[in-house]
């Protein structure tokens, strides 16, 4: 039973490590994706500060006065921004969902350049990509690195060009300076740049030439005469350029040139095939395909195995399905994937074994020798509460040793009562020990006291020795009591008459007594939870019990055993009087015993069997305290691999909306992979600080801007915490732009309140279509007070430009191995138009009633139309808590009408902007107004780009 027990045991180890490095393997795959992930979006050196930071204790967390900002300044590198020429020409070619296929194929090819030219992508704006060299390793030919990519991105836009039939093209600029890179703010965190150098980089680029690398003097004095240059006159382009002076050059750089230059520096050139960049291979997918309907969550691209007159093949029955193709590809790679794990799996099992049966985890650990206790006090405690479901087996197997002594003495001698007595009482006892023990095993079978008293038995180490000793106590006395049971009955070997009644009873049986003993030592090594010593303490005790009984009380029983024995069998004997020098009562002087009498030799034996059951006892410890730490070696393990995961998880989440994390983090992505999702009816909002440029230098005072940066991740950060605001869980932030607050409604698939493209919107109220719009608008007033209280502590006066749109956008990501998280559609564009056309102080909005508006205004006026309600028109004070409503009332000339249908707020976002523009034109409006209440005087204010309608409050 003990080796069965402990092979059990052994067994149960093996499949637990073998689960336990399954899901260790599965959670670092995990992890390594998640890590990727991550790293693919954020430097390694931010990323470990963002981790050692999110790790610290909440205590530690309050004690900084500030938010956390993680901003680096690098010195002497150069910045390359470029922008695709012709997009909007681009743009009318092909549809939204195209258009981002387009996007996301070039630039995945942008970030297999940049990785090959040693580039960090920074960011994706729109249809501008930049990056930098020299960041976060410096290299001292940044600049020529930065040169061949920009020529690079010059020759790769050709392919699309040619694809496409447009006149599309790359307007490439490049400066070398000085940068403070890092991110801003406690959500979204997207790496970024900031300095003077990068807005001279970006004019680089908006002063440059299509198709040309357009570079500074700066960043000539680097390249030190490797490519040849012409003047590039970009202040003519560009009057920033022209009002700081810079002089600027032009790339001269034949084919032949670049590769020497690029093998030179170990870089490959980027050589064309056929037009098509090295990238490309004639098995690369086509960057424009058919197109998909909207309104679904899909993944397109293709595998390198692909032609690339793909389209050419979906039309002609002749070529398989390339979609069904690339579904069994997946499958059978799935398969693969699962045979390759199952292999590395067994693999790493077997070495973990080898490794744990050689390394000797127990010595490690540092253990007394003697007790084999650990020697931390932790994991000894941990170890000695460990719950095993053996207990209650092993004192089961004790009312199964005590039957068996029972049945033992009754064939010896059944006609002693004692037998049978000792039997009921012990069966009795141990059965409620048993049962006791039971109970924690099957906890609805017993009443919940009892379970909770075996439970606390199980965890408390003196409680479960104290039960193991009065099992194993029961089964020595009711041997010890048959035993001197016995004795009533013998008066000598003389008395006929009590040899009559023993005579096939204890003189004649008397080692069977000896052998039950055994069991009873049997019975104390099956205890399981109880240490070697305490059973060590037991079996001392049961096998010292016995040997006085056979020396002492027994011994002239075992004598006469031993004379009748003689006599039937011729053995070597000696003199009792030579071996004992004494004369033995019953036998005559001239009686003969054994060499060795039966009283020492069955003393002997219990006491051997007790060292081997000793041994035994202490190597089912190290055993179980071996697969003890293995056990929590493995745990370990997992819990490391799982904080990690979760870290991880909690960065990834923070940088892309978490439904899109769950997307890429599910399997590996090809970069021609694309993730991408429709809506109809989505808010957008971009909020700037249009004076922050002016509080922005460069001095030391501020520590090369460090400080001003600074400052603005405070407010930052105090605009991502209303986020945590359960009222505005379905406002998303998309990202900052500089100074710039991006943010929309709607676009989280868990929690929006229009439902994607998809779905029924006939079934949803006008209040629920747009409620994601009014929490928008409540999103936008609580930026508002969290600025002012921002000002009020600085002794500042920043001021906040909003512009407010809703629509379709197409949400999606460019880049599956760079991930960057955007939206895009006209939606979008009018957004920014109306932050950027707009007033500080004020929200700009766009009526949906546009035309009529204009047309209203006179055709010889070119004017556009906007709306921009302004803060006085919106009662609330410092103490807004977001949900604030009333009524308004507009006034158009003298006359006003009240909009009992809206709430305030509702207004400010337009959410129903036809039926708004309608009231405002079609109706004449009643000549009394309220003065308590907000009124509305719309006023046209012509601007550049675009008019605006401004309401005055009166």
């Amino acid at each position: 039973m003990s080796y069965y027990m402990a092979d059990r045991k052994h067994r149960k180890a093996f499949l637990e490590a073998r689960q336990s490095l399954e899901v260790k393997m599965n959670l670092e795959e995990q992890s390594q994706q998640q890590e990727n992930l991550m790293l693919s979006i954020l430097p390694k050196h931010v990323a470990d500060e963002m981790l050692k930071d999110m790790k610290k204790d909440e205590s530690q967390k309050d004690q900084q006065q500030f938010n956390t900002m993680y901003m680096y300044r690098h010195e002497n590198v150069s910045i390359l921004f470029a922008d695709i020429v012709g997009f909007t020409q681009l743009s009318s070619a092909c549809s939204a969902q195209e258009l981002v296929k387009l996007l996301n194929e070039l630039f995945a090819r942008f970030d297999k350049l940049a990785a090959k030219y040693h580039q960090l992508r920074i960011k994706i704006l729109g249809d501008c990509y930049y990056c930098i060299c020299g960041l976060p390793d410096y290299r001292e030919d940044h600049a020529v690195c930065s040169i061949l990519m920009g020529l690079a991105m010059v020759e790769a836009i050709s392919y699309v060009r040619e694809k496409t039939k447009t006149g599309v093209d790359m307007r490439v600029g490049v400066h070398t300076g000085t940068v403070l890179g890092g991110v801003l703010g406690q959500k979204r965190w997207q790496y970024d740049v900031w300095s003077t150098d990068v807005t001279v980089a970006n004019k680089m680029e908006a002063g440059g030439i299509p198709g040309r690398v357009h570079i500074s003097q700066s960043t000539l004095d680097c390249l030190k005469g490797e490519f040849d240059v012409e003047p590039g006159e970009g202040g003519s382009r560009c009057e920033y350029l022209d009002e700081k002076g810079i002089e600027t050059y032009l790339i001269i750089a034949s084919k032949p040139e670049v590769k020497k230059t690029a093998a030179q520096h170990g870089l490959g050139g980027p050589a064309l095939l056929n037009g098509a960049p090295a990238s490309s291979k004639p098995g690369s997918p086509a960057l424009i395909e058919t197109k998909e309907p909207n309104g679904s969550v899909h993944t397109s691209g293709s595998t390198s195995e692909e032609p690339e007159d793909q389209d050419a093949q979906a039309d002609n029955p002749s070529f398989p399905n390339p979609r069904r193709r690339l579904r069994l590809q997946d499958l059978a790679d799935r398969v693969v994937d699962a045979s390759e794990d199952e292999h590395e799996l067994n693999q790493l099992l077997n070495e973990a074994l080898l490794e744990r049966e050689s390394a000797q985890v127990v010595k490690k650990r540092n253990t007394f020798l003697l007790s084999m206790r650990f020697m931390d006090p932790d994991m000894e405690t941990r170890y000695s509460v460990e719950k095993e479901k053996q207990s209650g087996a092993a004192f089961s197997c004790s009312c199964v040793v005590l039957l068996c002594t029972a049945l033992v003495e009754i064939l010896i001698d059944p006609w002693l009562m004692t037998n049978y007595m000792t039997f009921v009482v012990g069966e009795v006892l141990l059965l409620i020990l048993t049962v006791c023990s039971l109970a924690a095993i099957f906890p609805r079978a017993f009443p919940k006291k009892l379970v909770a008293f075996s439970t606390w038995i199980d965890r408390t180490r003196w409680a479960r020795n104290t039960w193991a000793m009065l099992a194993i106590f029961i089964l020595v006395m009711a041997n010890v009591v048959d035993m001197l049971s016995c004795l009533q009955y013998y008066t000598g070997p003389n008395n006929s008459t009590a040899g009559l009644d023993v005579e096939d009873g204890c003189v004649e049986n008397p080692k069977y007594y000896n052998y039950v003993a055994v069991l009873s030592l049997i019975a104390t090594i099956m205890l399981v939870q109880v240490s070697h010593m305490v059973k060590l303490t037991l079996m001392l005790l049961v096998t010292g019990a016995v040997a006085v009984i056979n020396i002492y009380a027994w011994r002239p029983i075992f004598d006469e055993y031993d004379r009748k024995r003689f006599q039937e069998h011729d053995f070597p004997v000696v003199a009792l009087e030579k071996m004992q020098g004494l004369s033995t009562p019953g036998l005559n002087s001239t009686g003969r015993l054994p060499l060795v009498p039966s009283k020492y030799s069955m003393t002997v034996m219990i006491f051997i069997m007790m060292l081997s059951f000793y041994y035994f006892s202490r190597h089912v410890e190290k055993l179980a305290r071996t697969l003890f730490l293995w056990k929590i070696e493995v745990h370990d393990q997992k819990e490391r691999v799982y904080e990690m995961r979760r870290w991880n998880e909690a960065l990834v989440t923070n940088m892309l909306p978490e439904h899109v994390a769950r997307h890429f983090l599910g399997s590996k992505k090809r970069d021609e992979e694309l993730y991408s999702q429709s809506y109809d009816e989505i808010g957008v909002m971009f909020a700037s600080l249009p004076n922050f440029a002016d509080f922005y230098t460069e001095e030391s005072i501020n520590n090369g801007g460090i400080e001003c940066l600074r400052f603005l991740n405070e407010i930052i950060s105090d605009f991502d915490s209303l986020l945590d605001n359960p009222k505005f869980r379905v406002i998303t932030k998309i990202k900052t732009i500089g100074s710039t607050y991006m943010a929309a409604s709607g676009v989280t698939p868990d929690v929006n309140t229009n439902g994607f493209a998809s779905s029924n919107k006939e079934e949803k109220s006008d209040k629920e279509r747009w409620q994601h719009l009014a929490d928008l608008a409540d999103f936008a007033l609580a930026m508002k007070d969290t600025l002012t209280n921002i000002n009020n502590q600085s002794f500042n006066n920043f001021m906040l430009r909003i512009g407010m749109n809703k629509g379709g956008v197409l949400a999606g990501v460019i880049g599956a191995r760079k991930p960057h998280y955007d939206i895009w559609g006209n939606t979008v564009n009018v957004a920014s138009r109306m932050e950027s056309t707009g007033v500080m102080g004020n929200i700009q909005v766009r009526p949906a009633a546009e035309q009529s508006v204009c047309a209203d205004a006179g055709a010889g006026n070119n004017i556009g139309l906007a709306c921009v309600a302004m803060c006085s028109c919106l009662s609330v004070g410092p103490g807004y808590q977001g949900g604030s409503s009333g009524r308004s009332q507009a006034r158009v000339g003298n006359t006003s009408l009240p909009f009992a249908k809206f709430r305030l707020k509702l207004l400010v976002t337009l959410c129903f902007w036809y039926e708004l523009s309608n009231l405002l034109h079609h109706h004449q409006l009643p000549p009394e107004a309220t003065p308590n209440h907000a009124s509305w005087v719309w006023q046209r204010v012509p601007t550049k780009e675009q008019g605006a309608m401004l309401p005055e409050t009166t």
